[in-house]
């Protein structure tokens, strides 16, 4: 497998999630400063311009609730996502949560120029970041984390991509102080091997 990533980006997640299943695969680095994401090479892996993307036997494949879900399926013995048809389920509408509706919200400080192009739009937009991200964390503490990891005692696919967004509510201003479950979940998340690992290819 290839995987493409870039520093700083949602790829994070599936980068630490292929740590973890021990995959054999080789990355790439894709710089968005540099616009390496609109050349016609990455065009070819991933049209839309984004990353994560993962070329695989079989195909090629982005967007990171399935390249999550396609690692843990691939890499059964590592017990990355629950068998249970209900639990995985469940499993997946947290990780679609986070890419749905806080990536969205998120995505409106950097990137509102992908829904308006009026200044005062924009403006507003962003005003609304933190307000928005804030009640996003509130949802998740109140409502998703079994502890100590989302889904109960068993790390899942769904830890590595809490830990990237809690990265995001840090960014954009959300008092975490307010939210012990996200707070401990980072902490325990950020001292595992393979997270270490991923945080210096990020850098």
């Amino acid at each position: 497998m290839e995987f493409y990533y870039a520093p700083f980006s949602c790829a994070f997640a599936a980068h630490v999630l292929l740590e973890d299943a021990e995959a054999k695969y080789t990355s790439k680095r894709i710089d968005l400063k540099k616009g390496d994401q609109r050349s016609s090479e990455f065009l070819k892996v991933n049209p839309k311009g984004r990353v994560p993307a993962l070329i695989t036997e079989k195909g090629i494949l982005t967007e990171t609730p399935s390249i999550l879900l396609y690692i843990c399926q691939t890499h059964p013995e590592k017990n990355l996502a629950p068998t249970d048809p209900y639990e995985l389920a469940e499993a997946q509408a947290f990780n679609m949560y986070l890419s749905s509706t806080v990536h969205v919200g998120h995505s409106h400080k950097h990137r509102g120029q992908r829904w308006t192009d009026d200044e005062h739009a924009l403006a507003s937009l962003t005003s609304r970041v933190k307000d928005n991200m804030t009640d996003y964390a509130e949802f998740i503490e109140e409502n998703y984390i079994q502890g100590p990891w989302v889904l109960g005692e068993n790390y899942s696919m769904c830890d590595p991509y809490l830990a990237l967004v809690t990265r995001w509510f840090n960014d954009d201003g959300v008092d975490m102080s307010k939210f012990p479950l996200i707070s401990s979940h980072n902490e325990r998340f950020h001292k595992r091997s393979n997270v270490i690992k991923v945080n210096e290819l990020h850098q």
